[in-house]
């Protein structure tokens, strides 16, 4: 197996909906220190929301939304003056606070601090596009592995922190994600999720008119678009194809589908199992389902982010619940080739591939059903990726085939 096909119907689809999710997307300022390529959203110095208006935000995330964790985000969250003051509400709510950073402002007392508020876990956004200086400056994804170990060993030092790294995936950078992949293996014991997210745009000469309603909108008035043809089509399996180059065995679990497309795969999850040294195997799609279903039943959620304590717990993993699911017997074979093996430290870490709005031949939208990414605009649901719609045009934007 050495390509991108799949049938998501082998898959567990993630059973995420617009009103029970495993995550919400907080934004408390749209102010960032630095310009990423592909952004979504204006960045605006002046923009941090006020404790209070936060906290109406999660009032709504909690009145129309079940969640497991809230993604604060922005904008850079490290930027808010009141960062620490959000994280203690989160936390206070029985919901997960995770942040989601460049890691720029990310010193280690603020760390410290942050930990003490009661945050479950970083996302760090590093990529080769965002415009970084210093000793940064021009570095490619692979070079870049030493600042994501650096925000690693951070956390590890720390300790009780869970840690995943996302980072855009652009047509002169898909060869590099092999790379990444085998080096997240390497780091198991400290990075738990490795997300690789497809960059998106609109471009000239795309085959669609824009309206906002009834009004036609230049394509180049909108927020997110190139004044250069460029590959906005890369695909989660594309990028999947790349990895089985390298490693063929790797295989996807769980996936969410599009708004349009059922068979798309949105969000398409793997999860593996093993040391630092060896990865014994890929887990299927019952294990998710079962991860999921307990969580729920239990917690009252669908799970989101494991905790660095759940994710060490790959060995007994591997003999306690090898009889749900074929890809964990698999695993515990290999595992069980050397005896010595089950003395070693053994880990659970997620690797996903995001694939964001694709159109089809109509001009219809295909979004992530059951989106994760969530957030809150005048009180009301919207998603988080096109909230420069919303803000300017009061709508969503349509497209129509040209004639």
């Amino acid at each position: 197996m050495n390509n991108g096909k799949l049938n998501h119907l082998d898959l567990y689809r993630l059973p995420w909906s617009l009103s029970d999710n495993a995550i919400s997307w907080l934004e408390p300022t749209a102010m960032c220190n630095l310009s990423c390529d592909g952004c979504y959203r204006e960045n605006e110095k002046d923009s941090h929301l006020s404790v209070e208006e936060v906290k109406r935000h999660l009032d709504v995330f909690q009145k129309l939304r079940n969640s497991d964790c809230i993604s604060i985000a922005g904008g850079d969250p490290l930027l808010y003056p009141y960062i620490l003051e959000i994280v203690a509400d989160i936390k206070k709510r029985g919901l997960k606070p995770i942040v989601n950073t460049n890691g720029k402002a990310l010193t280690m007392e603020l760390l410290k601090d942050l930990k003490k508020a009661g945050v479950y876990g970083f996302t760090f956004h590093i990529d080769s596009k965002q415009g970084r200086g210093g000793e940064w400056k021009d570095k490619n994804e692979i070079e870049l592995n030493q600042l994501r170990l650096k925000y690693a060993e951070m956390l590890a030092e720390v300790g009780g922190i869970s840690c995943s790294f996302n980072s855009t995936v652009y047509e002169d950078t898909l060869k590099y994600v092999p790379e990444m992949v085998d080096w997240a293996h390497k780091h198991i014991d400290i990075v738990h999720t490795m997300v690789f997210i497809a960059f998106r745009h609109v471009i000239p000469n795309m085959p669609f008119d824009w309206y906002a309603g009834a009004e036609k909108v230049n394509w180049d008035e909108i927020k997110y678009h190139s004044d250069m043809k460029r590959d906005i089509e890369i695909m989660s399996t594309d990028v999947l194809a790349k990895v089985r180059e390298r490693f063929p065995e790797f295989t996807p679990a769980a996936y969410l589908n599009g708004t349009v497309k059922p068979d798309s795969f949105k969000w398409l999850l793997t999860e593996r199992v093993g040391t630092k040294d060896k990865i014994y195997g890929y887990l299927g799609p019952k294990f998710l389902e079962l991860m999921m279903t307990v969580h729920h039943y239990f917690k009252g959620t669908y799970l989101s982010y494991a905790s660095p304590s759940l994710t060490k717990k790959g060995r007994s993993t591997l003999l306690l619940l090898w009889p749900f699911d074929k890809g964990l017997r698999v695993a515990l074979k290999n595992f069980l080739k050397n005896p010595l093996r089950i003395f070693k430290k053994t880990h659970l870490q997620t690797i996903m591939f995001i694939q964001p709005v694709d159109f089809t031949e109509k001009g219809e939208q295909n979004m992530c059903d059951g989106c994760p990414d969530i957030t809150v605009y005048n009180n009301e649901l919207i998603w988080s990726c096109r909230m420069e719609e919303q803000k300017k045009y009061d709508t969503w934007l349509r497209t129509v085939p040209k004639n």
